[in-house]
């Protein structure tokens, strides 16, 4: 892997009375590499020592954070606790205020996030005593404020950073090194096109050897939260005062959703106000699914038109779905009709297959344990 475009470590530089920066207690700490995304709705953590392929963690997180509403009865919350993170503080809904940190790809509550990325922290490191290097997956063309939040809110939490954007490090989660010199091998990181569909951003990367560039990738702001909210509108509009919350929609579409032409029955019983109810979810899973079609097919024939003539070819054989949204049923197959059917030649598309939720992650590892040393940018407390 090439990484020497990856960004330039800053000035190490600490403000007149800030805490004791995290190089000073790392100096004679073991080094933890982390390879971390940081998702809208789920978050990856991957961590293992330098020089080895070990991960000695692995968790994937609902990117969520818990406070504990005031006048809780004690013992209700393990120890009494005021934050609760991920699938602990999903499972004390009714006794927590749920706030995400993170909503389209990138932080919306600084606050918020530094508290996940401290729980994240102690699930990789529990002494609280080695030196964290963390690759950090980004939106495709995150611009430098969404970047500049990011290391803001890691500063004093992990020791150096590198952000790299998500598709790209899919791209490399996903290759099979075993494989990499064998001659039939479709190698991703040479040429590929890879759409990682998110809960906050669709984003799309062409990968071809080399870093990409601003003109290689496009992010598009509509994704699996943005499917949620059309099935909850719809399903508002044809069964009114039906009190599903946003969190049940989210599961209907994950148990049911689909893109392609309109599949009934699709009868789900749910219940309402304390009775059980029969959705017809048919109709209202097609419209919301194929929105999200509609929203990146363009993007995804922009970038294939941006490829080399001499690669487009092969490039059409090696599509890729991602993320979360590679689960939407059907979700390969239309993209690669509607690339036939607009003529492009013999299209392939095909799905990262049931280890998405940890592809960016594993990609940003593989990172980590090749980034130079003066790649890292230094983050003080």
């Amino acid at each position: 892997m090439t990484t020497a475009t990856l960004e330039k470590p800053a000035a190490a530089t600490t403000a007149p009375g800030a805490p004791a920066s995290p190089p000073s207690r790392a100096a004679a700490a073991k080094i933890i590499l982390l390879g971390f995304d940081l998702g809208t709705n789920k978050s990856c953590a991957l961590a293992g020592p330098p020089g080895s392929t070990d991960i000695v963690v692995s968790k994937v997180v609902p990117t969520v954070v818990g406070y504990v509403k005031d006048g809780i009865v004690d013992g209700i919350i393990a120890g009494n606790a005021q934050v609760l993170h991920g699938e602990e503080a999903l499972r004390h809904m009714l006794h927590v205020r749920l706030v995400a940190p993170v909503a389209e790809g990138v932080i919306a509550d600084p606050a918020v996030a530094r508290d996940f990325l401290r729980h994240i922290r102690s699930l990789v490191d529990p002494s609280g005593q080695a030196e964290i290097r963390a690759v950090i997956g980004v939106p495709a063309n995150a611009g430098a404020a969404a970047r500049d939040d990011i290391r803001r809110c890691a500063q004093g939490i992990f020791d150096r950073v590198l952000l790299i954007p998500e598709p790209f490090l899919a791209a490399l989660g996903f290759r099979d090194d075993s494989r990499v010199n064998q001659p039939n091998y479709l190698d991703p990181v040479v040429n590929s096109l890879f759409i990682d569909i998110g809960g906050g951003t669709s984003d799309l990367c062409l990968v071809q050897g080399y870093f990409p560039t601003a003109e290689d990738q496009i992010s598009v702001p509509f994704a699996g939260d943005a499917i949620d909210a059309a099935l909850h509108a719809e399903l508002d509009r044809v069964y009114p005062n039906n009190g599903l919350s946003r969190h049940r929609v989210r599961e209907l579409k994950e148990t049911h959703g689909y893109v392609g032409p309109s599949r009934k029955p699709i009868e789900v019983k749910v219940v309402m106000g304390g009775k059980a109810h029969t959705l017809e979810l048919g109709d209202a899973l097609a419209r919301a699914g194929n929105a999200l079609i509609e929203k990146i097919y363009p993007s995804l024939t922009r970038l294939i038109e941006r490829a080399s003539s001499d690669s487009v070819l092969a490039l059409l054989q090696n599509i890729v779905v991602t993320g979360g949204g590679s689960q939407i049923r059907g979700i390969d197959a239309v993209l690669q009709k509607k690339l036939t059917d607009d003529g492009y030649e013999s299209p392939k598309v095909k799905l990262a297959g049931q280890d998405f939720k940890r592809y960016v992650a594993i990609g940003a590892l593989k990172a980590a344990r090749s980034a130079r040393e003066n790649q890292w940018q230094v983050l003080l407390g």
